[in-house]
């Protein structure tokens, strides 16, 4: 790869939208980290900075403007796990980071998620939102 194609790649990934809801959601996701009863350190928001930027990143290479919290999800375990520092007697219990990132997607809400299985407007999958 040449130092144009990267500039590139990099400006690329600056112009992918991220809407504020999945703004909101990298953060809680991060913020949970913190209060996690089984961290002892959780990630720091530098940690929400990589997330984004690897969601952006992510959302570029499949060719999309956008970044969807499908995104977030897939990324925040490999982007996050080695952030995270599990307490001592979770360790013990076989407990580790990437559990815990686990954990807390399975317990957030997704951004755009109908909890009640009922979508008032549908879409075509032609047509992504817009936000």
């Amino acid at each position: 790869i040449s130092v144009d194609q990267l500039v590139m790649a990099q400006q690329a990934t600056k112009a992918v939208h991220v809407s504020m809801p999945v703004r909101e959601y990298i953060v809680a996701i991060v913020e949970a980290s913190r209060r996690h009863e089984d961290v002892f350190l959780g990630a720091s928001p530098r940690g929400s900075l990589a997330l984004f930027n690897t969601a952006r990143a992510w959302a570029a290479i499949r060719g999309r403007d956008y970044v969807a919290p499908d995104d977030v999800k897939l990324l925040a375990e490999p982007t996050l796990a080695h952030r995270i520092i599990v307490n001592p007697s979770a360790r013990m219990r076989g407990f580790d980071s990437r559990r815990v990132v686990r954990e807390l997607l399975n317990s957030m809400p997704v951004p755009g998620a109908d909890p009640d299985g009922q979508n008032q407007r549908r879409r075509s999958p032609a047509q992504p939102a817009r936000v």
